[in-house]
């Protein structure tokens, strides 16, 4: 089975979990990456991750190179940004063709969902969409189990 992980990561804490699985499943990896860079003072980015949000911002992507029609299964990262999933992997799930693929979502938070599972189901139309993982993290240390996270795994042949 050939294995594509897709991860967005702000902090890091989506791209070591990401790096983690792809090691684990033997997976390709593709980080993608805004082009417009993010500001260092937290309570500025907090303020604009809202913002973007909340008025559907989508983000330039910087150029990548995937042929989604490679991979049997697909894994997407990213971190919760005011209950969803950050504006990147929203350019990065647009315009593509979702129909017959098996996605695999995964999440890094500092507390909730929101209304992440059913913001992928919606713009993963036509995919087989497994449940989110959801990984915790508290002061940038990871709090989910990583049994859990393993037998997530194990729902992708």
């Amino acid at each position: 089975m050939k294995i594509l992980v897709v991860y967005y990561s702000l902090e890091g804490n989506t791209r070591a979990l990401a790096r983690r699985m792809a090691k684990q499943l033997k997976a390709d990896v593709l980080e993608i990456r805004t082009v417009k860079t993010y500001p260092d003072d937290r309570d500025v980015l907090l303020g604009l991750g809202q913002q973007e949000v909340k008025t559907g911002y989508i983000p330039q992507l910087q150029p990548y190179r995937v042929d989604l029609d490679k991979y049997d299964a697909i894994l997407l990262g990213s971190p919760v940004w005011w209950s969803t999933f950050a504006p990147a992997m929203k350019s990065f799930m647009k315009g593509k063709n979702w129909a017959g693929r098996k996605v695999y979502p995964f999440v890094t938070n500092g507390g909730t969902l929101g209304h992440t599972p059913s913001d992928f189901r919606k713009a993963l139309k036509g995919a087989e969409v497994a449940p989110v993982l959801s990984v915790y993290f508290e002061d940038r240390i990871q709090q989910t189990e990583e049994s859990d996270i393993k037998e997530w795994l194990s729902l992708i042949g």
